[in-house]
């Protein structure tokens, strides 16, 4: 077993491929993962399966297309074979430390496979006031606020109005003052992660493992640490005014041209946020060589998703299939590799989970629906399959059932040309993404019917097998866990109740 390599998979939260300097950002955001980059295999079209968490994890983890087992499956399915169950079979020691993404809890079923599965959860944010109103709630006041909100909006251009005035009350005047970011800040910030992952290694030293990272420093509300902002030699900002810029690119009631004002001053809280994640990363490091597990681990950093900053007006990172959103950093870093090699093809992150396992020596479940490629990473050689995404339009909550059954986004990306399938609004657009890498002007159907043809046939093949039958028996538990029952509930198991069917072959 001593031979046998260990992993550590480092996942961030809305990190943008091309917000990292080894993917070409000026910024200098990740200058440990820069050097890194110079020992590591690099993937400059790494794309994920699905947007956003809910969608994209399946397929890093179970190597699983998110929608394979039907609409109504969140997350990992019962007894779902994972990167973490291989591992834990094969004598590893595994362990998850994650900074409270609600999408990566028990409930999801990312604890199966974790001997240590810490779900860290800034306990103080449930309690915090962001924005104290005193005018929404039963008293006199605001029984007035909602009568001159319904008037105003009854009249001709009062209404837009009555919005910017009650939103300036409540930001200058209604909320406490903020003393710091840190007071501001949802989500336990990455050296509170690396410092729990360094004592699980001290604790288990000797034994391989496998340690799964997720940071959320870049994810929205942006409120980045003060050292995260130093490293990039930014000054830091009043923490009112953080908390007025978060606050005001969070509003739906004006449009894109009003946003655009607090763009960059968000991206610059963005971007603190992947400072100090690649920071830390680099304090892991440090440790993992001076206690000498560095030169037998396998290490990969990636993301989840992208992040929207008005590109085609949308922010955040709601389910849609622009390249700021499914367009990811990967570097794969493995022991006895001194210099950095680029995988240009098109990397669809269903492929991680086995070419991680391979790349570590150990077997790789039949299960998988993604391929191998260490082989072809070890030989510098090039694979031709297309990356194929896929979300349900419109699902921003996938607690909402009718959310859930929601036609469906598909997105086929090869090297240049990129479908996009809309099965809600009827549409087909091909991108030349050589000529137009923002996607504004999709192709004219008398253009690129070879390529059309091609990626519609792929996109065709997907969809053919969603909607066969896949692992029926786990779909069954995981809607069991899913209503609140015991996965070994006997009486429903035997109903054989016909309300629990996997929906996939509703191929839209």
């Amino acid at each position: 077993m001593a031979e046998n390599k260990s992993v550590i998979l480092v996942t961030v939260d809305c990190l943008r491929a091309d917000h990292c300097g080894f993917m070409g950002y000026r910024r200098p955001t990740t200058r440990f993962l820069d050097g890194l980059a110079g020992e590591s295999f690099v993937f400059p079209a790494a794309i994920v399966a699905g947007v956003p968490t809910y969608y994209s994890f399946p397929a890093i983890l179970a190597s699983r297309y998110p929608l394979s087992l039907g609409r109504e499956v969140r997350g990992l399915a019962v007894g779902e074979t994972t990167l973490a169950s291989v591992f834990r079979e094969g004598g590893y020691a595994t362990a998850f430390f994650g900074a409270g993404n609600p999408y990566l809890g028990a409930q999801f079923g990312y604890d199966c496979g974790f001997d240590t599965f810490c779900d860290l959860v800034n306990d103080d944010s449930a309690s915090k006031n962001f924005d104290i109103d005193p005018s929404t709630g039963n008293n006199w006041l605001g029984n007035l606020n909602r009568t001159l909100a319904e008037v105003s909006h009854k009249i001709p251009g009062m209404g837009a109005a009555y919005d910017e005035l009650y939103f300036q009350y409540c930001q200058r005047w209604a909320a406490s003052d903020p003393r710091s970011l840190d007071e501001l800040r949802r989500f336990p910030a990455a050296d509170v992660l690396v410092a729990k992952a360094e004592a699980w290694l001290s604790a288990i030293a000797g034994q391989p493992f496998f340690l799964w990272l997720h940071f959320m420093d870049p994810h929205a509300p942006y409120y980045p640490t003060e050292e995260g902002l130093t490293i990039l030699g930014m000054p830091k900002p009043e923490a009112s005014r953080a908390s007025y810029l978060n606050a005001s690119w969070n509003r739906f009631d004006i449009g894109s041209e009003r946003l655009r004002r607090f763009r960059d001053e968000i991206v610059c809280l963005y971007d603190a946020g992947i400072s100090w994640v690649d920071a830390q990363l680099s304090k892991l490091t440090e440790t993992l060589r001076r206690t000498g597990l560095w030169e037998n681990c396998i290490f990969a950093v990636t993301a989840d998703h992208g992040e929207a900053f008005l590109e085609h007006g949308s922010r955040y990172h709601a389910p849609a299939l622009g390249e700021e959103l499914i367009h990811v950093p990967l570097l794969i870093r493995v022991p006895g590799s001194r210099k950095k090699q680029v995988c240009s093809n098109p990397f669809s992150m269903i492929h991680l989970a086995p070419t991680l396992l391979a790349a570590a020596g150990l077997q790789i479940p039949g299960e998988f629906q993604g391929e191998n490629y260490w082989t072809h990473m070890r030989d510098g050689a090039g694979w031709s399959k297309p990356a194929i995404t896929e979300c349900v339009a419109g699902c921003t909550n996938p607690y909402s059932g009718e959310q859930r059954r929601k036609p469906r986004l598909l997105a086929v990306r090869e090297a240049r040309y990129k479908l996009v399938l809309n099965f809600d609004a009827g549409t087909e657009h091909l991108f030349d993404l050589e000529s137009d890498p923002g996607e504004n002007s999709p192709l004219a159907f008398e253009r690129g019917n070879l390529e059309r043809r091609r990626l519609l046939e792929a996109a065709l093949e997907h969809l053919t097998n969603s909607a066969r039958p896949r692992n029926s028996d786990a779909y069954l538990r995981t809607r069991l866990r899913e209503i609140g029952l015991p996965p070994g509930n006997d009486r429903l198991e035997a109903s054989g109740d016909a309300s629990f069917h996997v929906d996939a072959s509703r191929a839209g």
